[in-house]
C-alpha cells in the first residue's frame, strides 16, 4: 500500500487534532507514565502556523489519514498554538537549522514508513529553501525513528515532566 501526501489546510484541523491526540495517547504508553501522557497533551499538538506557512504535510494511505508532520522556518522548536515560549522569528538558513515539527502517526499505521516519508518531504523542502540542517524535539517514542534517519542527540530536557531530546541532522 503506497503512501501519498498533500499539504494540510485549515479544513483538516479537526481531523489532525483527533489523530494527534490518538497518537499521543496510544504510541507513548510504552515510554511515559499516564501522568506524563496527560502532561504531553497540554503542550503537544497542532500548530496552525505550520498550516498557514504551507509546511505541514498529511500522509495518506488508501484515502485514510496515516500521519502528519512538517517543518518550520521559524524559531519555535515544538508545541501547539498556545505553548509558552513561542517565537515567530524567522530562522537564518545559512546559520540555523530548520525545525521539524508536530510529527504524529496514526497508531494503525505505525512503523509502516509514514514518519520516514514525512522526514524526507521536510528535508527536501527545507533544503530547497537553503537550510543546511534540521533540528527537532523528540519524544522518547520518536527517537528510534529519528536516529534511524540520521539524527543525532544534542541534549536531553523535559517539559512539564515529560522527557524530550533535541536532535539534529545535517543536510549537506
Amino acid at each position: 500500500m503506497s503512501l501519498s501526501h498533500r499539504l494540510a489546510t485549515a479544513a483538516d484541523e479537526t481531523a489532525l487534532r483527533n489523530l494527534i491526540m490518538l497518537a499521543i495517547d496510544k504510541l507513548q504508553t510504552s515510554f511515559l507514565t499516564s501522568d506524563q501522557i496527560v502532561a504531553s497533551r497540554r503542550f503537544m499538538g497542532l500548530d496552525q502556523r505550520l498550516i498557514e506557512d504551507r509546511t505541514y504535510f498529511i500522509i495518506e494511505r488508501e484515502g485514510a489519514m496515516a500521519g502528519c508532520g512538517g517543518w518550520s522556518r521559524r524559531e519555535t522548536p515544538y508545541g501547539h498554538n498556545a505553548t509558552p515560549g513561542r517565537s515567530d522569528r524567522m530562522l537564518d538558513p545559512a546559520s540555523e537549522a530548520a525545525r521539524i515539527r508536530a510529527m504524529y502517526t496514526h497508531p494503525d499505521h505505525a512503523r509502516r514508513g509514514v514518519g520516514r516519508h514525512i522526514l524526507n518531504l521536510c528535508a527536501e523542502a527545507a533544503h530547497a529553501e537553503g537550510f543546511l540542517a534540521l533540528e527537532l524535539s523528540s519524544t522518547l517514542a520518536g527517537a528510534p525513528l529519528y536516529r534511524a534517519c540520521g539524527f543525532q542527540e544534542v541534549a536531553r530536557f523535559s517539559d512539564s515532566g515529560v522527557p524530550l531530546i533535541t536532535m539534529r541532522k545535517n543536510l549537506q
